[in-house]
């Protein structure tokens, strides 16, 4: 809306033009003057004016109102791409397991919100099958987790290794697991939990042996709610299987670590970020990395990097 415009529905609205010239910071001949120009370019009398004050005339009315109506189109465009700046700018849309957001990505994602209000934030948390297939579909910009192993080959993914972690075996308080040392063999004598199956429709990602290994098969209870499974070992003999590096959190959960032998393997995954190849020269993303592994160092977390 331009100033002859906007001078005249501060005119109308205050009633006077005294007052709206006080609060335009104009003085009033210099806003009479401007209001008389915008009458005669369009050849009416938009204002009656009286010692009163002014009142609108019915061709003042209909400017009024369409400049009201203008207004409000204006700044509803402003404010649209105000939006869509922040979102291609500054937004995130980012996957990553339970690990990763508890210890890094929750904390990250809250201190970008309150540095970046008006910026969406889009976060899938959990599998990892179904972040690389938001992934391959376009829904997010990158996940965080861990090395997926038998990707169909052609699949157009980069990935960024960050460091490792080992799988952890937690138990309910009291558990006969918990009495001394224990090799992987006797684990898998008891019932085991573990979130986040792969659904079938994301197996179609994996070739050969692989579509086998995501699966729940062998586990008594498998799900994609963490609380879930943390629930279902504390009320049974289950053993949960995760990355140790929550350790802390299973046992503010109620959960205790079996205590595994030196010479016991115990599968080791390899952390990192998934991306598209097209996506590694992103600027954003390139800058969302680079703090993640910053904290993650700081951290202590994923160690030896491969």
């Amino acid at each position: 809306m331009n100033k002859a415009l906007e001078q005249f529905v501060a005119v109308a609205e205050a009633g006077s033009f005294m007052a709206a010239a006080e609060i335009l910071h104009i003085s009033q001949p210099a806003l009479s003057y401007n209001i008389k120009r915008l009458e005669q370019s369009l050849g009416v009398e938009l204002l009656y004016r009286s010692a009163r004050g002014v009142q609108l005339s019915p061709y003042g009315e209909t400017l009024y109102n369409s400049a009201i109506l203008m207004n409000r189109l204006h700044t509803n465009a402003l404010t649209t791409i105000a939006r869509q700046k922040a979102e291609l700018e500054e937004g995130i849309s980012i996957g990553t397991g339970y690990s990763t957001w508890i210890l890094l990505l929750k904390d990250f994602v809250i201190e970008h919100f309150k540095a970046h209000p008006a910026a969406p934030i889009n976060v899938s948390i959990g599998n990892m099958m179904r972040c690389m297939d938001q992934l391959v579909a376009g829904d997010i910009s990158l996940f965080m987790g861990h090395r997926i192993d038998h990707l169909k080959p052609g699949l157009a993914v980069d990935f960024i290794p960050l460091g490792s972690a080992t799988d952890g075996y937690f138990v309910r308080e009291g558990h006969p697991l918990l009495e001394g040392t224990r090799k992987i063999d006797e684990i898998r004598n008891y019932p085991t939990t573990m979130a986040n199956p792969a659904e079938a429709r994301q197996k179609r990602l994996i070739s050969g042996t692989g579509a086998q290994n995501l699966d729940g098969t062998g586990h008594a209870f498998a799900c994609n709610s963490m609380d879930a499974c943390i629930g279902f070992a504390l009320s049974t003999d289950a053993v949960l299987i995760h990355s140790d590096v929550l350790r802390d959190y299973f046992v503010e959960k109620g959960l205790q670590e079996v205590k595994i032998c030196p010479n016991s393997p115990r599968r080791r995954a390899v952390m990192g970020f998934y991306l598209l190849p097209e996506s590694r020269s992103n600027p954003k993303i390139k800058e969302i990395i680079r703090l993640i592994s910053a904290r993650a160092e700081a951290a202590g977390l994923f160690p030896s990097a491969i």
